[in-house]
């Protein structure tokens, strides 16, 4: 950008020319600096460009992932959650009301996440939640729950899949108990896939940094987006003001990963503490976290609650 700006070649200005041509070379002057300030704005614009990430598949009432799709107001969708695996347990989906995965009744969901996809949206399955039966027990482990991973929701083969023959983008990990250790295994092993096919990777930490369950998956830097959530932590939440929000946000800036995103509840019934008003959002709170070249956008919990507060923030994530 800027070096574009500086190899800019203004016209020469003769000494001696007549008012005439004075006129017309101060017109041509100021047009020219009037397209180069367009350009410089627009860069800066799309450089603050961010995305909303939603969470889907946990309340039967919240439309259907196609319509979430085509909503218009997201660019990345997590199914949620896989709420069994590891330690030798048979994994179980759980998508709420939606549909029945033990007996095959999710694979229907395949023309869904193609549809998503069809749009360039990204969409990750999430494993985890904040109730299940998951944990890691070792290497061995992680590496059996990433090949799982693979042949059944990415771009490995399997006859049982449970969303269908539809390739997911990656992995997202919502790790709110089971075990602090093996994550970072699990994460490199998911990671080795991406010379077969991108293998997308996210985490949704608690605010409070680093993270208790993830901060040592998260250190790998092997992470394409971390939404982290500023709500239910008092300490490092919205509270009154952005004061200690934009502290913890600007400790969560520091990692090595491609993007980081402000995870936030779409309506305050959807959490116990942290909802920011979309006024307050756009006025007190992204504008100073858009300044870091790390901003990915907004993450809202989740599509069931989002009756019109994407719609609200779009223009200014």
């Amino acid at each position: 950008m800027w070096s574009n700006i500086c190899a800019y070649k203004f016209p020469y200005l003769p000494l001696n020319f007549s008012s005439k041509q004075q006129s017309s070379m101060a017109h041509h002057s100021l047009l020219s600096l009037a397209l180069l300030s367009f350009f410089f704005l627009a860069s800066i614009s799309n450089t603050n460009a961010g995305t909303i990430t939603v969470y889907w598949g946990q309340n039967g009432n919240e439309g259907s992932l196609a319509d979430t799709c085509s909503s218009g107001y997201y660019g990345i969708v997590n199914i949620a959650f896989l709420v069994v695996f590891g330690n030798n347990q048979t994994p179980q989906l759980n998508l709420a009301g939606h549909c029945d995965p033990t007996s095959s009744g999710c694979t229907w969901l395949s023309d869904d996440i193609r549809a998503c996809q069809d749009q360039g949206i990204k969409v990750l399955l999430s494993i985890g939640g904040a109730s299940g039966s998951y944990t890691l027990i070792s290497a061995e482990d992680a590496r059996e729950v990433a090949n799982y991973l693979w042949n059944n929701f990415l771009g490995g083969q399997s006859s049982s899949r449970p969303l269908g023959d539809a390739v997911l983008d990656g992995i997202d990990f919502d790790i709110e108990g089971g075990t602090t250790q093996h994550w970072d295994e699990l994460a490199k092993a998911l990671s080795e896939f991406s010379g077969q096919r991108k293998v997308y990777l996210s985490a949704a930490p608690q605010c409070p940094f680093p993270d208790a369950w993830m901060g040592t998956a998260i250190a790998t830097g092997l992470f394409d987006y971390v939404w982290v959530q500023f709500y239910n932590n008092p300490p490092c939440q919205y509270s009154g003001n952005a004061d200690n929000l934009i502290n913890s946000w600007n400790q969560w800036t520091t990692i090595e990963a491609g993007q980081v995103f402000l995870g936030l509840p779409a309506a305050s019934a959807a959490v116990g503490s942290g909802y920011i008003e979309p006024d307050v959002l756009v006025s007190q709170v992204l504008p100073s976290i858009k300044t870091s070249p790390k901003y990915g956008g907004v993450m809202l919990w989740s599509r069931y609650y989002d009756n019109g507060y994407s719609a609200a923030i779009l223009s200014s994530v």
